[in-house]
């Protein structure tokens, strides 16, 4: 039963559609950030950037030549977009993106990670069967219809995010709108609408109505009845969050998964209306069941799940510590600020210096340190610069959740130079209190 549901030839308009609109989007992705200098920001300028633990062989690609990269990045969108060598150029905007991702999280983003699962995803759908290059330049690629799955799929991913992002606003600091307040202070000068985003009513609106956003958007877009309610909404929502909170392609890549809720000969009359209909043309095309496809979308979708309540299972509240934060859709549910100060204790002459971190970090770097794996791999940068030293390192730190009083990372008197990262449990050398 349920391989005959994954495997069903539907009408592949929506999908189309989507990798035409996935397309452009990653492409302006790319060059926009050339453009706005966040590569140069984030890649460019500093000394060495925070990848992910573990990955330090990303740290040859930092500098100029993530100008390039990028540039490489947009060719493989307009690729995609145009279903020109599709699966060479989904494929090779993947691999690109993967490794911009991977080799920074001082910008950090959960919509970045959500485009890696979208390409994830892409790779292996057949999204350039109709309206691309590669038909046009072979005939026997053509199809207008695609399995069930792919459409299971893209819903069930939208569904995990909406979900937890919706429970993880369940928390006080959210509920009495506070957090949005935060948010809204810097939006003052915003023109027309500045002064409306300080009001608290304002607040308690958008705290709330972000709440029901997203934990109804998707069934009400899958029910007939609400599905036009639902997109208007959606359409208000995703614009509004745009101009306000300047969150780069998402709010529109959202709005282009809608194809995937309407009917498809809405969507085929309105964007692809020389496409035949399945009611004139009957589908020929049969997808033969793929057991270990099957079993992989089982296993994606079971991971998906799992990940974002990782949290509950580490010795630590996720809010102040971090673990267990990245890839669980907790998206803009706190302000949080940091104070770093590394102190370098020559243990032989027991001089002692304090780091000047402009000489290390950028601004925005610096901002970061208040995580506790971003801290930790300072630590170890600073190690290795004084590799040929007998030193000890120290730092008086602490970190401010919302309007909470602060709370201290690490004790002044622990040498850090002896502390390890442990991924899969809370660091016992955390302090975290107030």
């Amino acid at each position: 039963m349920l391989s005959r549901l994954l495997f069903k030839p539907v009408d592949n308009s929506a999908l189309i559609v989507f990798r035409i609109c996935f397309g452009l989007l990653i492409t302006l992705e790319s060059w926009g950030a050339i453009a706005t200098g966040w590569v140069k920001r984030v890649l460019v300028e500093p000394e060495f950037t925070f990848n992910f633990i573990g990955l330090d062989v990303l740290q040859y690609l930092q500098g100029p030549l993530m100008y390039a990269w990028f540039v490489v990045m947009g060719i493989f969108g307009i690729g995609v977009m145009l279903g020109y060598k599709y699966r060479f150029s989904i494929i090779g905007f993947t691999l690109f993106w993967l490794v911009a991702y991977l080799m920074q999280k001082s910008a950090y983003n959960n919509h970045y990670y959500l485009l890696v699962l979208l390409n994830l995803m892409m790779c292996i759908m057949p999204a350039h069967k109709y309206k691309s290059l590669d038909v046009k330049q072979n005939q026997s690629l053509k199809s207008l219809v695609m399995p069930n799955w792919v459409n299971i799929l893209i819903i069930t991913q939208l569904a995990i995010v909406y979900t937890y992002a919706a429970l993880a606003k369940l928390y006080p600091d959210w509920l009495n709108a506070e957090v949005i307040a935060i948010f809204m202070q810097s939006k003052a000068n915003y023109f027309l609408i500045g002064e409306l985003l300080q009001q608290k009513w304002v607040h308690y609106g958008m705290a709330y109505f972000g709440i029901f956003f997203d934990l109804l958007i998707v069934p009400l877009l899958l029910w007939s009845k609400t599905r036009k309610f639902a997109f208007g909404i959606s359409l208000f929502f995703h614009l509004f969050n745009s101009i306000v909170f300047q969150i780069g392609i998402f709010p529109y890549m959202s709005l282009a998964f809608t194809v995937f809720f309407f009917p498809v000969e809405v969507i085929r009359t309105r964007f692809l209306p020389r496409k035949p209909s399945l009611r004139q043309v009957k589908p020929t095309k049969v997808f033969p069941v793929k057991p270990f496809l099957v079993v992989g979308l089982a296993l994606w979708t079971l991971v998906q799940v799992i990940l974002p309540v990782r949290h509950h299972f580490i010795n630590s509240d996720v809010f102040w510590s971090e673990e267990g934060h990245r890839m669980s859709w907790r998206m803009m549910l706190r302000a949080k600020s940091s104070f770093v100060r590394f102190k370098i204790k020559d243990l032989d002459t027991q001089e002692q210096r304090y780091v000047n971190l402009d000489d290390y970090l950028t601004k925005k770097q610096q901002r970061s340190l208040g995580k506790p794996d971003v801290f930790w791999q300072f630590v170890q940068h600073l190690k290795h610069n004084f590799a040929e030293q007998n030193i000890a390192i120290y730092a008086t730190a602490w970190v401010k959740l919302n309007h909470h009083a602060r709370r201290y990372l690490v004790s002044p008197d622990l040498d850090l130079t002896s502390i390890k990262w442990q991924p899969f449990k809370t660091n016992d050398w955390l302090l975290l209190k107030d």
